[in-house]
């Protein structure tokens, strides 16, 4: 193949979104031991994004020996970032120089956008690129020190706040403040009644109309009966005019993404995070444009006729195509040109077959979108004919159709019937049928749905059009809100005191004009008109200031804390005695599930989402606190803990959050050292560990990762065994009760290596046994080997399945 003028082979390899991410060296992730407000100047590091890909080492070796980088990545802000982070990845294996470094951009994955783009390519814009580094670093500050400080303060003083985070997000929060300050105008809503004068009257041919008061309606009733008793003075109606107007129902803009997530929550149901998951398949998939911009205008060159013909022949909109073809296609109406990529757009036809459910929904709205923008407009006839009844006016109106236009394959936004209106004449005089006063009441506003809510981010400047759905998303999955009928967003309690409390110390940190002002300096660094160390140093400052103020007036949020939230001492269940006082603690289940001392006042976290039970009031040799047995259900793991260490860990190796399985003491019983089996099946560094308490369904678990194996279903007792296999695992001795024996021969106790022994085959979920280096682990004795067993169904959950790859870089 030809570049640059020369016969060159491609290679060619992606990412799977950001290579790097932001985040604070190792020890201020502690967060026990770092005050939240050294987090706004600390020192921060680039991790790599996914560990376990371990992309930047792979990168570079695919990168030896190429002599030119081409960028392929999305063109946006985000994928400019990443074109850096790939750039950097790769530098050390290339002579990385401004000369043999390009920019591929495209807004379709076609063959005709992808050779336009290796024809015309560019170089990566650093300052977008620095945009989203400052954004990604203000974003950790700012979010981290507000959410540490706020999840300690309150999970430790209330039990029933049911969120394992209380966080804090510059876009987040002004986004939740905008569905509580609705919730507000509903709760402080007085009904007001109000009066209507309804007048029906009868045409020359006995049918009747109801005509329409031009005041619209009376808050006074004296006034409005003063009003009917005027009417019913006479007993006749003029009709002093028939007007007969043209209008139109203005075909739509060109989509947008703003747009395309307002219509898929308000018509399709579907929440905007989930809208924009399958718009991103639909698009690497090749069925559409890319689904993120701003743009609602075509550009002058962009091909209509190519792409409407390519959707003549489908069962669903061809006819409807084709006779859009044969009159010859509308040009679509102008709209905003963001200067970022073309409108959201069918690529190529698909059916039903291809595509399931919410995709082929989405595809649909998006595909009888675009037909709509270039047909014709729907035109109606408009009449209105205007009545006098002594000094009072009314009128009626009706529609009658004239072309359906966009409205044939738009179908949901046609007339449902003609609203005619009867053949009235200039002073034609009419019988009153009725009069009569008609009482009503103002109604309050109904909650926001995530369609107007999207309106208002947009309106105000909050997120981008790939972040708004996040941070809705965001404030459901922290149960600030709740989705009701409708895709209404509801404030929770916790979300309602949360703005309520911001509102009582420093109402701008839910306004939402803090990040709209912060959005604008970003801008100005992506548009080179900023620095980015100036623009963070002055937003930072800004913020640590806030925060400050935050901490030293946070009793007048926790005073609203009180009144809607229960204190820890009043929650939970007596479940096992503290170690310190040897009184009971209680088990508080309101998520984050955690055990609570009264006597000491201390609370202790646990494992969240599974069963937590006392452990047969064994006690941890070290601190004297009872055991406890967590559990995810037969299918999940499971493992001892000590509520102590697993907050305080007592050995240096051992992390904070670790149960028994991980415990390297030298010689508890329930250690990793004395139930470790072999090293992990899939993962580097776990170990398979015994479960003592999870029989008769007795089962291995990894103290890293979600790998299981089953292991003698209905075994009297399980227990590793001092001796060691060839593979390097550890032996195990299973003992059975006679009647219930599935050892061979009808033996009730057998002592062998669950990955090697025949005896063993069938009573082990695994297909083979795979040996690997003997290796010593953490804490354990050479017995803890890495003889790695491989089973089917003894995978577990497993690794879980890599994101969606981008299209990530040509090297040549």
């Amino acid at each position: 193949m030809q570049f640059k003028g020369e016969s060159v082979h491609f290679l060619m390899t992606s990412v799977c979104g950001h290579v790097m991410s932001l985040d604070f060296v190792g020890k201020f992730n502690n967060w026990d031991r770092v005050d939240p407000a050294e987090l706004f100047h600390c020192p921060t590091e680039k991790k790599e994004a996914v560990a376990k890909l371990k992309m930047p080492s792979f990168l570079a070796k695919e990168a030896k020996g190429c002599d030119y980088l081409v960028l392929w990545l999305d063109c946006d802000k985000e994928g400019e970032n990443i074109c850096f982070e790939v750039i950097d990845a790769v530098r050390e294996s290339m002579r990385i120089t401004d000369h043999n470094v390009f920019r591929a951009h495209f807004s379709a994955i076609t063959e005709k956008d992808i050779k336009a783009a290796m024809n015309n390519l560019g170089k990566p814009n650093e300052n977008e690129a620095k945009s989203v580094d400052a954004r990604q670093e203000l974003d950790l500050r700012i979010g981290c020190a507000f959410t540490r400080f706020q999840t300690r303060f309150f999970q430790g003083k209330y039990g029933d706040l049911d969120a394992s985070l209380i966080s804090y997000g510059p876009c987040q929060t002004p986004t939740l403040g905008f569905c509580v300050q609705r919730h507000d105008e509903i709760q402080t809503f007085k009904p007001e009644p109000y009066w209507v004068l309804q007048v029906t009257v009868q045409t020359s041919e006995g049918k009747e109309v109801v005509l329409d008061w031009e005041r619209v309606r009376c808050f006074e009733k004296e006034i409005a009966t003063m009003f009917l008793m005027q009417v019913k003075e006479f007993k006749e109606a003029k009709v002093t005019s028939v007007s007969m107007k043209e209008k139109a129902k203005v075909r739509p803009l060109a989509l947008n993404t703003v747009e395309l997530m307002r219509v898929a929550s308000s018509g399709l149901g579907m929440g905007p995070h989930h809208a924009m998951q399958i718009a991103e398949r639909l698009y690497t998939q090749g069925y559409i444009s890319y689904p993120r911009t701003e743009t609602t205008h075509y550009p002058e060159n962009f091909d209509l006729l190519e792409v409407l013909r390519q959707q003549q022949h489908s069962s669903d909109w061809g006819e409807e195509v084709r006779e859009v073809l044969s009159s010859g296609i509308n040009r679509p109406k102008k709209g905003h040109d963001a200067g970022d990529h073309p409108p959201i757009t069918p690529m190529r036809t698909a059916s039903r077959s291809e595509l399931d459910g919410d995709a082929w929904r989405l595809y649909d709205y998006i595909t009888r979108h675009f037909i709509a923008t270039v047909s014709r407009d729907c035109t109606y006839l408009s009449t209105t004919a205007k009545f006098e009844i002594g000094k009072e006016v009314f009128k009626c109106t009706g529609k009658t159709l004239l072309d359906p236009g966009y409205t044939i394959v738009m179908h949901w936004q046609s007339f449902s019937k003609n609203e005619t209106v009867p053949p009235f004449s200039d002073g034609e005089i009419v019988n009153i049928q009725e009069a009569k006063l008609q009482e009503c009441q103002t109604c309050p506003p109904d909650y926001l749905t995530e369609s107007e809510l999207i309106t208002l981010m947009e309106k105000h400047g909050i997120g981008t059009d790939a972040s708004i759905p996040v941070h809705i998303n965001n404030i459901c999955q922290r149960n600030y809100v709740a989705v009701g009928s409708g895709r209404r967003l509801v404030p929770t309690s916790l979300g309602i005191v949360l703005v309520h409390g911001y509102q009582k110390i420093d109402p701008e940190l839910v306004l939402p004009t803090m990040r709209s002002a912060l959005e604008e300096q970003l801008n100005l660094i992506a548009h080179g008109q900023a620095s980015m160390h100036a623009v963070l140093q002055h937003s930072l400052e800004i913020f640590k200031q806030k925060f400050l103020y935050f901490v030293k007036n946070i009793e007048g949020m926790d005073q609203l804390f009180e009144v809607s939230f229960s204190p820890l001492a009043m929650l939970g269940k007596a479940l096992s005695r503290c170690g310190k006082c040897r009184r009971y603690m209680k088990y508080v289940q309101a998520k984050p599930a955690r055990l609570h001392c009264s006597h000491c006042d201390e609370t202790y976290s646990l494992p969240q989402n599974g069963v937590v039970r006392i452990y047969k009031e064994l006690k941890c040799p070290l601190d004297d606190f009872e055991l406890l047995s967590w559990s995810a259900g037969n299918k999940g793991k499971s493992y001892p803990l000590c509520p102590y260490c697993y907050n305080h860990p007592p050995f240096r190796d051992m992390k904070k959050g670790s149960g028994c399985n991980a415990c390297t003491h030298p010689s508890c019983p329930h250690s990793l050292n004395s139930n470790g089996v072999s090293s992990c099946v899939e993962c580097d560094g776990g170990v398979l560990v015994l479960d003592p308490a999870s029989g008769p369904k007795w089962k291995l678990s990894c103290n890293r990762c979600d790998v299981i194996i089953h292991i003698f279903d209905d075994a009297h007792k399980v227990a590793v065994d001092d001796g060691t296999c060839e593979c390097g695992a550890q032996l195990i001795c299973v003992n059975y009760k006679e009647e219930r024996t599935k050892l061979p021969n009808e033996a009730t106790e057998l002592t062998g290596c669950v990955f090697c022994s025949p005896d063993f085959a069938n009573l082990v979920e695994k297909h083979r046994a795979i040996n690997r280096p003997n290796r010593m682990a953490p804490g354990g004795r050479a017995a803890r080997g890495r003889g790695r067993g491989r089973g089917g169904k003894g995978r577990g959950k497993g690794k879980p399945k890599d994101k969606m790859a981008q299209l990530a870089a040509y090297f040549v």
